[in-house]
């Protein structure tokens, strides 16, 4: 019998207790914090999948379908400031640390997109390409996804003419030509190569 494609819950129910997803967005952008959500679902979503495969209006949609049915949600953001300090990984880290710890209820187990086991408050199960094969994985790549891109749309208007609302904060060139114009604002990553040069000018 061929496997299933898309999302599944079978990790989730061979554990013995609550078991929640885990996973970020955006690590790459030169701009903004990294924002990282932890779902327990009792049962699966239609529609759910990867946020990278959704487009914008289907996560939309699926974000208050998934806060509705989660048994718990939580979303964390690590600032531009903690990633200069920490790196990116380990502001990854850190947001999903704080995502976790808002859900109220300590899950026996967490699955993490990817292969880093990174340090959360419970134990911690990797799964490489979970957001694409995990429901839980999946819902918490569409809710640390639309949190982020709602959070870069209001830093659009504190800090015009970056285009935040358009981009996000990902190095596209009309981002680069803004920066080279403006020079950095307050939200961007001062770390990164990008901004960096930036700076040395």
């Amino acid at each position: 019998m061929p496997k299933s494609r898309g999302p599944h819950m079978r990790l989730e129910r061979a554990a013995p207790g609550p078991v929640c997803g885990v996973d970020e967005a955006g690590r790459g952008p030169w701009a903004g914090p990294v924002s990282a959500a932890a779902v327990i679902l009792d049962a699966p979503i239609p529609g759910l999948d990867d946020s990278k495969a959704l487009s914008a209006r289907q996560r939309e949609d699926l974000e208050p379908r998934i806060k509705a049915r989660a048994r718990a949600w939580a979303v964390g953001f690590a600032s531009p400031e903690e990633i200069g300090r920490l790196n990116i990984l380990g502001a990854t880290g850190l947001a999903m640390r704080r995502a976790v710890e808002a859900l109220g209820l300590l899950p026996a187990f967490a699955l993490v997109d990817g292969n880093y086991a990174f340090v959360l408050p419970c134990q911690v199960r990797t799964v490489v390409r979970g957001d694409a094969i995990c429901a839980s994985i999946a819902a918490a790549s569409i809710l640390a996804k639309t949190a982020r891109d709602r959070l870069m749309t209001e830093m659009d208007a504190l800090h015009p003419g970056y285009g935040f609302a358009a981009h996000k904060g990902y190095g596209v060139p009309e981002h680069a030509a803004a920066l080279e114009r403006l020079g950095p604002c307050p939200i961007h990553r001062m770390t990164f190569a990008p901004v960096r040069r930036c700076l040395a000018v």
